[in-house]
């Protein structure tokens, strides 16, 4: 169709793919020789560089560009911290990264344990935590989204057996202690 209207034509999206392929992995199309995956992938970074930089469109430039907002934000998270790891800006410890999350939590006590909590302070540290989160994911190479919709569908299912055994006795989790339903929560674990 875009042949059709005289937009480009086949021919040339195939030579401009082609092109940038070549361009991007001298490592496979030429002599360049590097040692690592890690080596790879620096000079595919640079190489991008290169092309953005002789690129003269608007928006923000930097380490950090060009990932979109609109991603979700876990997800987000996750390409900004690679895009960080990229220049230097990362731990080589996943340790380094749970440290960090128990100073996060610790923040948030903080905040809880002030006479006039601040919300919109302990929100921001909740987010700092989330993002601290996301970076142990990435060290572990977890996927943020996907590892916390497994979460939310094991969360759905034993929440789900909670119901059920209140149920089954003639009660709902209304009418229920939270002793009772983390019983039933913990017999639900097991089980699974």
């Amino acid at each position: 169709m875009a042949e059709e209207q005289g937009a480009f034509e086949f021919g040339d999206v195939v030579q401009a793919i082609t092109e940038k392929l070549i361009r991007r992995h001298p490592h496979v199309f030429a002599d360049e020789d590097l040692a690592t995956p890690r080596d790879v992938e620096g000079l595919w970074e640079r190489i991008k560089a290169q092309e953005k930089s002789g690129n003269n469109t608007a928006g923000p430039q930097g380490a950090l560009a060009g990932v979109p907002v609109a991603l979700p934000a876990l997800t987000r998270a996750r390409k900004l911290q690679a895009k960080a790891s990229k220049v230097g800006f990362d731990w080589n410890d996943p340790r380094a990264v749970l440290r960090k999350i128990r100073e996060e939590t610790d923040e948030i006590e903080a905040e809880l344990d002030r006479a006039e909590m601040d919300l919109a302070a302990t929100a921001a540290e909740i987010g700092d935590l989330l993002f601290a989160a996301v970076n142990l994911a990435r060290h572990l190479k977890a996927d943020p989204e996907t590892v916390l919709r497994q979460t939310n569908r094991k969360f759905e299912r034993r929440f789900a057996a909670i119901e059920s055994d209140l149920a089954a006795r003639g009660r709902s989790p209304q009418e229920a202690t939270l002793e009772e339903m983390e019983e039933l929560w913990q017999a639900a674990k097991k089980i699974e």
